[in-house]
């Protein structure tokens, strides 16, 4: 390859200058890697990477093929393995801080705002990645594949992954959230669920001038009663909130003040936690809004958005039932384009792996940015894969198309069933166990 790649040449036209080739070489010299002038230099390693990513992650037999290129399988390999993994994520960075709306129309009340959630992807059966990541419980050695925990940061209003980060599986939500902390600015509002609404995060974003909005806690007792009495969390009695009533901003809405719990949470080293403060005023309230699909469903909310004229209680409620949004997002980097099963062997080749993703995910919604304006419809109805499969066919000199709107359809139920049945049944004991089974019933026979 004489530059970059096809795609890349699209994007560019998309003002997307974070992977042109000077970009991608000036990081590598940032970060002080050093490479040869060769076929597969940096910039072309890249470009392969992506197209391989964009045509649902194609083994790398086949990119040699796609790229028209002299090179093998191995040598491309090696040219992975050769950039460092810091490079992968300093360029999603570049692409994610171009593609960031600035103006007014994607703020909320003056605030931007991010999805937080978490989700998991499997990779390569092997030792390495079993004691990096580990495996779900219940599986025999040998019978299942290793599987990390990926903890995703979204923008609400268009849907741009601005980071993601891999972990051991039993490593929870809240691993990484002080990294997602450092992706967002002071005044920045996070949505999540409530895994989220715990008193140590809620107090992490307080000290990080940020706000959050979740679902309180399946476990906290909420009551909107006024002057309700409460009790400190080490007297644990049944009925009785732990948080202290201050005032109420209306029905079901008030502001409480929860406290710190002797216990310190898993992923938090004890100074970390001991240097937060013992208490904080936060903001409850309970709204029934219409539910995606049909219905109603009630929400009993927290927040640190303490202003009931500044931020209505229903208008909050409503931005809280957009989190669900997330999900398509999650879907979309999984499903449509196959990130839920990874090929890497290593643990750096999956990080890298999902630094390549991410920054493809973000590629294509930077040209559904741009069809969305051009069709004057949401960004919400353009068709990932359809534009996903435009990038994959299309050449430099094509011009973008009207790509696909999905119908609009609110009260949609799908249930999330199967209809294919599989062919095979579910592999439960070491493969060489079934192997001597059927070596006996050859000898038998």
């Amino acid at each position: 390859m004489a530059s970059i790649a096809g795609a890349l040449e699209r994007i560019k036209q998309l003002s997307l200058n974070a992977v042109q080739r000077p970009v991608i070489e000036g990081v590598c010299r940032e970060l002080g890697h050093k490479w040869r002038d060769r076929e597969l230099d940096p910039t072309t390693t890249l470009a392969l990477f992506i197209q391989q990513v964009i045509h649902g992650n194609a083994p790398c037999s086949e990119v040699r093929h796609l790229a028209a290129g002299v090179f093998s399988a191995s040598a491309y390999c090696q040219a992975r393995a050769r950039l460092p993994l810091a490079v992968y994520q300093k360029l999603l960075s570049k692409v994610v801080d171009a593609l960031l709306p600035q103006s007014e129309q994607h703020l909320w009340h003056g605030h931007r705002t991010f999805h937080i959630d978490g989700s998991t992807f499997s990779m390569p059966d092997t030792p390495q990645l079993r004691r990096t990541f580990g495996t779900p419980s219940g599986q025999r050695p040998g019978c299942g594949f290793p599987v990390a925990h990926l903890l995703v940061l979204f923008n609400a209003p268009t849907g741009l992954l601005l980071d993601a980060w891999a972990a051991p599986l039993r490593s929870g939500d809240l691993t990484h959230a002080g990294d997602a902390h450092g992706r967002l600015k002071a005044g920045d509002v996070l949505i999540g669920d409530d895994n989220f609404s715990g008193y140590p995060h809620l107090a992490l974003l307080l000290q990080g001038n940020l706000h959050g909005l979740f679902p309180v806690h399946h476990q906290r007792l909420v009551d909107f009663t006024p002057h309700r009495p409460h009790v400190a969390l080490r007297e644990g009695v049944d009925g009785l909130p732990h948080s202290r009533w201050i005032k109420s901003l209306g029905k079901n809405d008030q502001l409480v003040e929860y406290f710190r719990s002797t216990h310190k949470p898993p992923g938090m080293t004890r100074q970390q936690y001991d240097a937060l403060p013992q208490s904080m005023v936060v903001r409850e309230l309970r709204r029934t809004v219409d539910r995606p699909g049909g219905g109603k469903m009630t929400l009993t909310l927290v927040t640190t958005l303490l202003d009931p004229i500044l931020y209505p209680a229903h208008e909050l409620a409503m931005l809280r039932v957009r989190r669900w949004d997330v999900e398509t997002c999650i879907g979309h980097l999984k499903t449509t384009m196959k990130m839920d099963v990874l090929h890497c062997k290593s643990e750096s080749g999956v990080r890298k792996e999902v630094a390549v993703f991410c920054l493809v995910y973000n590629l294509v919604r930077a040209v559904m940015l741009e069809a969305a304006r051009r069709q004057e419809v949401a960004i919400a109805r353009i068709s990932f894969g359809d534009t996903l499969k435009w990038m994959r066919h299309a050449t430099p000199a094509d011009v973008l198309p009207d790509l696909l709107i999905n119908p609009s359809r609110p009260n949609r139920l799908e249930p999330r069933v199967l209809k294919r049945r599989p062919k095979y049944d579910w592999l439960t004991r070491p493969r060489v166990e079934y192997q001597n089974q059927l070596k006996k019933q050859r000898e038998s026979s």
